[in-house]
């Protein structure tokens, strides 16, 4: 299911320029290029950032998200034509064979039921080719980010072309671990006010590397996120090759 503040068209129209500075994709950026990935699965790709940046590379790229209205605003978006778009989630793809997989941003957070998480963790291992990686960020509990979640550290006003200055914050309304939910405000300028509700999931790096684990996959490493250091793990698992097939037996001589 689609969160609220995606699945709006007026909200999802307002997601890029009230979050302009996408420079934690910058880390997902590396990493594709590093490993000379040529075909990647962005899940949960929203409007569309990250697929974009990767297809204008080159790149062939496929963004699945369960928001229509989200996936909408990417379709719009100058070189939308270079990138496969999906309506839906890594449960249920097409056939694919991808050098990497990727959940940038809450993506991997806000997948809260362990039903779905267990069928995305399925469904991105099975569209990976064998040594394809899997790359996804979540925030590390211990931080307690949603301390910050509220009016007063989260307030913004952003001027947002064609519509004029916006203003927006946080509210957050229940701790109940792993869970976190808050409320996202946005005030138009004509006072009409657009609110949504979100539901992330904190997991410990055990329990995600478990997760990895049990689903086939094998943790490389876990870094940090330059743009939140010590304050998000990014997980990069490979789904391993299988091992070659023995030779034939030397014979006697």
């Amino acid at each position: 299911m689609a969160d609220e503040a995606f699945d709006d068209p007026r909200l999802a129209a307002l997601y890029d320029p009230l979050d302009p500075d996408r420079s934690d994709l910058d880390l997902y950026l590396r990493l594709a290029g590093d490993s000379g990935a040529r075909r990647v699965l962005d899940i949960g790709c929203g409007t569309g950032v990250f697929a974009l940046l990767l297809a204008a590379r080159g790149v062939d790229v496929v963004g699945v998200d369960p928001s229509r209205a989200s996936l909408d605003v990417a379709r719009a978006k100058p070189g939308a034509e270079r990138v496969r778009w999906i309506h839906g989630d890594a449960t249920a793809l097409v056939p694919l064979r991808v050098d990497l997989a990727t959940m940038t941003a809450n993506v991997a957070q806000a997948i809260t039921d362990p039903a779905d998480w267990r069928g995305t963790l399925r469904g991105a291992r099975e569209a990976l080719r064998p040594g394809g990686r899997l790359v996804f960020e979540t925030r590390v509990p211990a931080r307690r980010a949603w301390e910050g979640w509220n009016r007063a550290d989260s307030y913004t006003v952003v001027d947002v072309p064609g519509t004029g200055p916006v203003e927006s914050w946080h509210e957050l309304l229940a701790v109940e671990l792993p869970l976190v939910t808050f409320r996202s405000v946005r005030v138009l300028p004509d006072g009409e006010v657009l609110a949504s509700e979100s539901t992330l999931r904190f997991r410990e790096r055990e329990e995600v590397e478990a997760d990895l684990a049990a689903h086939g996959f094998a943790v490389e490493e876990v870094r940090d996120a330059p743009d939140r250091p010590g304050r998000e793990f990014v997980f990069v698992a490979r789904r391993p090759a299988p091992a070659p097939a023995p030779g034939p037996a030397a014979g006697r001589h």
